[in-house]
C-alpha cells in the first residue's frame, strides 16, 4: 500500500496560479490538441456548412415549406461536426477521410435518413404524398455538410449552385410534365403504365 505524502502534494512553494495551470495541464494530458492553423481551418469549414445549408433553407423559407435557414443550417453543419471528427481534426485542405470518417458519413446519412422521413407525409383521403422534396433537401444539405468537413470547396460550391437551380427549376418542370400527363387519356395512361412496370 502506497503512503499518502501530503507535503508533496501541497507544494507551498508553488504559486497558486502556477499551481492551477499545472492541473489544468496534467488534465489534458493526452488529450490532443489542434493548432491555430487547423483551428482557421476547422472554422472556415464550418462557417461554410452553416452558410451553404441556410442558403437552401432560403430557398425552402421562401416556398413555405416546414424546414428552413435553421434546420438545414444545423443539418449542414452537424455534418461537417461528425465528419471532421471522424477524420480526427486532421485537417490539412481537402482529405480523402479515410476509414473512419467513413463511418461517420455513414451514421449521418442514416440519421439524416430518419429527419428527412419525419417531414414526409400522405394523405390518406387523397393519397397525395407531400414533403418528399424538404426530405431530399435535407439529404442533400447533410452531404454538403460533409463535402465541407473534408475541405472539397469546388464541390460544395458546384453542388449549392445546381441544388437551388434544381429547387427553383425543378417544380416548374414537374408541372409542366405533370399537365401533359393529365392531358393524356385514361387508355393512354393506362397503356403507359402498363410498358412501365
Amino acid at each position: 500500500m502506497q503512503e499518502f505524502d501530503l507535503a508533496s502534494t501541497l507544494d507551498c512553494s508553488e504559486k497558486p496560479g502556477a499551481r492551477r495551470a499545472r492541473r489544468y495541464q496534467e488534465t489534458l494530458a493526452g488529450v490532443p490538441m489542434i493548432s491555430h492553423v487547423q483551428l482557421l481551418e476547422a472554422i472556415l469549414r464550418m462557417v461554410a456548412a452553416v452558410l451553404l445549408g441556410c442558403i437552401v433553407g432560403l430557398d425552402r423559407n421562401l416556398h413555405g415549406k416546414p424546414t428552413g435557414v435553421k434546420t438545414l443550417g444545423l443539418v449542414a453543419l452537424g455534418s461537417c461536426l461528425v465528419t471532421m471528427a471522424g477524420m480526427s481534426f486532421e485537417l490539412h485542405g481537402f482529405t480523402d477521410g479515410g476509414t473512419d470518417a467513413g463511418r461517420a458519413i455513414q451514421g449521418v446519412i442514416t440519421g439524416i435518413g430518419f429527419l428527412g422521413a419525419g417531414v414526409i407525409l400522405q394523405n390518406r383521403a387523397t393519397g397525395r404524398i407531400s414533403g418528399l422534396t424538404t426530405a431530399a433537401s435535407i439529404w442533400v444539405t447533410a452531404a454538403l455538410g460533409i463535402v465541407c468537413g473534408i475541405g472539397a470547396w469546388q464541390i460544395a460550391g458546384i453542388a449549392t449552385v445546381l441544388l437551388l437551380l434544381l429547387l427553383s427549376v425543378g417544380g416548374s418542370i414537374e408541372r409542366a410534365l405533370h399537365r401533359r400527363w393529365l392531358g393524356k387519356s385514361p387508355e393512354e395512361q393506362a397503356a403507359i403504365m402498363r410498358h412501365d412496370e
